[in-house]
């Protein structure tokens, strides 16, 4: 039976790891995956065949993982985060709806049994570590304008300030990029205070995580780059502190009960 497993790593510590995907990583032969992601997973990767392929060569990735597994190779493709999260998921699944619609020459890949693994994301690594920003309706955007036009983007961030949602912005900055997170706190400032909590988070997990809660009128691009999480509070969000202990949580409307 042909099998690709889609596996989801977590964001970087090995801990946060789903036992299931540790599984589906031990019955393959063959892992397909940015070499860091590898790396991170350490020894439940050895023995296997590694096909490292860098970053921009996604599309490479999931044709290489679907003709590996359609040639009765056990594989699993693999991503760090949740696979099924701005990751190598949709990838595949695009490249099957192309081959149902005649657009592809691999009939192969139709017999293939997939099993996507979750994972825990970035912006659930963040919240957790510093309590509950995401406790209310939030909304995830990706301030990448390679896929999608800024136009679209921007659009998005007018309506998650108009609804109010907590945001967490995925790929905010880049060596080339470097205005559109700026552009984004000036929006979410028209339907938010400027003291609106707000938490980098970079490497998150992993030995040199930096965490940092600083306020919507704070946010500069200077101080994020492409390995940074930015998650904006909503309208309620509260920063507390006590001490040296500070966490961030929004609120879900208990108030009218305690």
């Amino acid at each position: 039976m042909s099998q690709l497993f889609i596996v989801s790593s977590g964001p970087g510590d090995f801990n946060l790891v789903a036992p299931v995907a540790i599984n589906a990583i031990k019955k393959s032969s063959d892992l397909v995956a940015y070499g860091l992601y590898l790396d991170l997973l350490g020894e439940v990767c050895h023995d296997k065949k590694h096909h490292d392929l860098p970053l921009g060569k996604e599309i490479e990735r999931a044709r290489l993982a679907l003709d590996l597994a359609a040639s009765g190779k056990i594989t699993s493709l693999i991503s760090s985060g949740d696979i099924g999260i701005y990751a190598m998921a949709t990838l595949v699944f695009e490249l099957l709806d192309r081959q149902l619609a005649g657009e592809e020459n691999h009939p192969e890949w139709l017999d293939i049994e997939i099993e996507v693994v979750p994972g825990i994301s970035a912006m659930q690594a963040g919240a957790s570590r510093v309590g509950a920003i995401l406790g209310h309706d939030f909304c995830t955007i990706s301030l990448s304008d390679l896929l999608t036009p800024w136009e679209t983007i921007e659009k998005r961030i007018n309506a998650c300030g108009t609804g109010d949602f907590v945001v967490s912005f995925y790929n905010p900055r880049s060596n080339k990029r470097d205005w559109q997170i700026n552009q984004a706190r000036d929006i979410l400032l028209k339907y938010r205070p400027a003291e609106t909590p707000v938490l980098l988070g970079r490497q998150l997990t992993r030995d040199d995580e930096n965490l940092s809660i600083i306020t919507l009128e704070q946010l500069h691009s200077d101080d994020v780059d492409m390995f940074t999480l930015v998650t904006v509070g909503n309208s309620e969000s509260r920063h507390i502190i006590n001490g040296s202990k500070e966490w961030v949580y929004t609120p879900r409307g208990y108030s009218k009960k305690l």
